[in-house]
């Protein structure tokens, strides 16, 4: 797929054919982590991934940055599933609650972003990050800016 095809897409399209190619030729942070796209509707998608030692903090669990970036792709990505061919996005802003920690043997962590509001300039989406045993990891919220 070439990059003026990828433009051509909705980000719908764009999204589900993210989820059913899992393009491993293009760098990502979602090739990075090892994300999974689970789930891919409209205003709505879920990811997960397994957690590993080198996701780990000083402490020893999860680093609170996997899980703001698990949000940031969630809720970002859901937030792109409304939009147009050609028109794209940006973060404004990331808010992140953290409940509990997550340990890095394998943990299987599963986020899913909703979208609040899209708008023609702006977006707002929200965002849960829970663990195998579906207790919630951390929340948050986010902003963005319609780019089109």
């Amino acid at each position: 797929m070439t990059t003026t095809d990828i433009a051509a897409m909705t980000g719908l399209e764009l999204m589900r054919w993210v989820q059913t190619e899992r393009p491993t030729d293009i760098p990502s942070i979602g090739r990075l982590l090892g994300m999974r796209f689970d789930e891919v509707d409209n205003g709505r998608v879920v990811i997960s991934l397994d957690t590993r030692p080198d996701f780990a903090n000083p402490l020893g669990t999860v680093h609170g940055g996997i899980a703001a970036t698990l949000l940031d792709s969630v809720m970002g990505c859901a937030v792109h599933t409304t939009l147009p061919a050609g028109v794209g996005y940006t973060t404004l802003e990331l808010k992140v609650n953290y409940i509990r920690a997550a340990r890095t043997e394998g943990q299987t962590l599963t986020a899913t972003g909703s979208v609040i509001h899209a708008g023609r300039r702006t977006a707002t989406a929200e965002g849960r990050v829970l663990d195998e045993q579906g207790r919630l990891v951390a929340h948050g919220t986010t902003t963005c800016l319609i780019q089109g």
